[in-house]
């Protein structure tokens, strides 16, 4: 994740981005030590400070050490940079090269949050649903969802489509739902595919349309969703007659791939079984 780093000397006149051009180059030693020279004129400056954080982080440069990266990380959000708050806070939240604790990853991750970070957003949604074990507050879920999805956020798309679809947190609305279902499969996210294409195989909330449907499960099934391969097994087996003349052939061959893929991901679907055993239909010879 690459920080964004904008330093100035005054509001008139931009210093070089010495430090950042260098870690853009590939010339870590150089960046880390332009870095630390700003930080040392400036203890407060935060973009440096995050970027230090980020060497160490990639270990590029130096010793990969997260714990390192995260003292970095903390003091560049405090000095005000919004990614290092959602770093810092992430890694609060999980324990990850910082002490566990909820409540400091909360605030850290609203800092974030008001510099528009999208990641920072979504994880306050998720931590919305949790709760803290009391019943999920579906309503400011939807919220940091909406923001976070509105900057780009897929997995908040996602999430979005699935609150519209059971209607919590917001009125139940199908066609919202397959509206950020399928803004949220645009941008490759493989759990949206699967959920918009059963929505437009369906009709449900969007113009049925299997043909669409079926390539939305071939996406995410070639990004290893276990969902979309057992699917896709299912509409191999049986064969799919389409609208407009379009067709799927049934195809136990593949069929038994998919279903194979589905399994060792964790999917094991025994309705699936006779594929085993199946034969491929006859088909007959073609008229000369």
């Amino acid at each position: 994740m690459t920080p964004a780093i904008s330093w100035s000397a005054t509001a008139d006149a931009p210093a070089p981005d010495l430090a950042f051009g260098a870690y853009q180059r590939g010339d870590y030693s150089t960046a880390m030590k332009e870095a630390k020279k700003r930080i040392a004129a400036n203890p407060k400056d935060a973009a440096a400070l995050t970027l230090v954080g980020q060497l160490y982080l990639e270990g590029a440069g130096v010793a990969r050490d997260l714990s390192v990266a995260m003292e970095w990380f903390k003091r560049g959000a405090d000095a005000g940079d919004g990614e290092a708050a959602y770093l810092y806070g992430a890694a609060a939240l999980n324990g990850a090269g910082a002490p566990k604790d909820r409540a400091v990853a909360r605030a850290y991750l609203e800092k974030a949050a008001a510099q528009d970070r999208p990641a920072a957003l979504h994880l306050l949604g998720e931590l919305a649903l949790e709760n803290e074990g009391a019943p999920s507050d579906f309503g400011r879920a939807a919220d940091y969802f909406k923001r976070a999805a509105e900057l780009g956020n897929a997995d908040s798309l996602y999430a979005l489509g699935v609150l519209y679809k059971t209607g919590r947190g917001v009125a139940k609305d199908e066609r919202v739902a397959a509206d950020w279902f399928k803004r949220a499969a645009e941008l490759d996210f493989a759990p949206a595919m699967v959920e918009f294409a059963v929505l437009q195989f369906n009709g449900v909330g969007v113009t049925r349309d299997r043909a669409a449907a079926v390539q939305w499960f071939r996406k995410a099934a070639a990004k290893g969703n276990a969902v979309a391969q057992n699917r896709l097994a299912h509409i191999l087996a049986q064969g799919l007659v389409l609208a407009q003349g379009l067709g799927v052939d049934i195809n136990l061959a593949e069929a038994r791939e998919w279903r194979d893929k589905s399994r060792e991901a964790g999917l094991n679907d025994p309705s699936l079984d006779y594929l085993s055993n199946a034969s491929e239909p006859h088909k007959p010879a073609e008229s000369k």
